[in-house]
């Protein structure tokens, strides 16, 4: 009777060993997939590509028009420019407002006197963002920013994530060639489009879930070649549309306006170009709309 009751007992353990260990593999064959995250962390990045950059105007008033948040912004060159007044005061009218003065003047400044490193000076320009943008320190601004430059000495990509924000953009904007080298942090920085002009994979490092990358350097044709400067700035945008084709495969979204016929340092072009960057900013909406959906609900993009 004893070892009935022995059996009986072994029986009925076993029996719930087995289905619990059942119950345990059909919980983790059945678990769903999908992990809500909440609100995705948006990146605007922007690239370089001198005067073509009011188009980057246009993709900033768009994105604002339809509400898409913008938590953190990554400029090369003119998009360091753009981006930090936007990032100082995130008011798309006065962006378009402030973008409109700007001139050919404002940022080129020929000197003879520095000729031995660059016909351009760039102090015109550094006045300028002085001017214009409200914060003067990048840790201050509204929007997290991050102007991209280069190490002359090392060809380091260098994030500027500290100080002065006018220095900061025109180091970032300082052609080879063209402009003065920037000395910066104890290091002698030029235009961030020489390692990296439209900088995804920074926007990636500093916690971004959805990139968002404005390319205007798509087009680089141009017939009005005239000078010295221009045939630098055209050898320049050549090697930044070549190097930027690795760099947006780092992009969730990109932004590529029409630029077509407008050259490097050609400032007559803003309405035109800045409509441009509203025109193509508002064909990605539905595909930015499309990646924050599928973020917050987890679904594979």
């Amino acid at each position: 009777m004893l070892v009935k009751e022995l059996c009986i007992k072994k029986f009925f353990a076993l029996a719930i060993v087995s289905a619990f260990l059942f119950i345990s593999c059909q919980t983790v064959t059945t678990a769903p997939a999908i992990i809500r995250k909440g609100d995705p962390k948006i990146a605007l990045v922007l690239g370089g590509g001198s005067a073509k950059g009011f188009a980057h105007v246009g993709v900033i008033r768009a994105l604002e028009q339809e509400k898409i948040p913008i938590h953190m912004i990554v400029g090369t060159s003119v998009g360091s420019l753009i981006g930090a007044i936007y990032a100082s005061n995130p008011d798309s009218f006065e962006l378009e407002w402030k973008a409109f003065k700007i001139e050919r003047n404002d940022v080129l400044d020929p000197s003879l006197v520095y000729s031995k490193f660059g016909p351009v000076q760039g102090v015109r320009l550094e006045n300028f963002v002085d001017q214009t943008v409200k914060t003067k320190r990048i840790e201050d601004t509204r929007i997290p920013f991050y102007p991209i430059a280069t190490d002359l000495n090392t060809g380091e990509t260098i994030v500027l994530e500290k100080g002065s924000v006018a220095k900061a953009v025109r180091a970032s904007s300082a052609i080879p060639g063209i402009f003065v080298p920037v000395t910066f942090d104890n290091r002698v920085l030029v235009d961030g489009g020489v390692t990296n002009n439209i900088a995804c994979d920074v926007a990636k490092s500093k916690g971004a879930d959805i990139v968002i990358a404005v390319n205007i350097s798509r087009d680089i044709r141009e017939a009005n070649i005239n000078s010295l400067i221009d045939i630098v700035g055209q050898s320049a945008a050549i090697m930044m549309h070549e190097a930027s084709k690795n760099k947006l495969q780092h992009a969730d979204i990109v932004i590529e306006p029409n630029t077509k016929g407008v050259g490097m340092f050609d400032f007559t072009q803003k309405k035109f170009l800045m409509d441009e960057g509203i025109k193509a900013a508002k064909q990605a909406i539905p595909k930015i709309r499309d990646l924050i959906a599928r973020y917050k609900s987890g679904t594979p993009s």
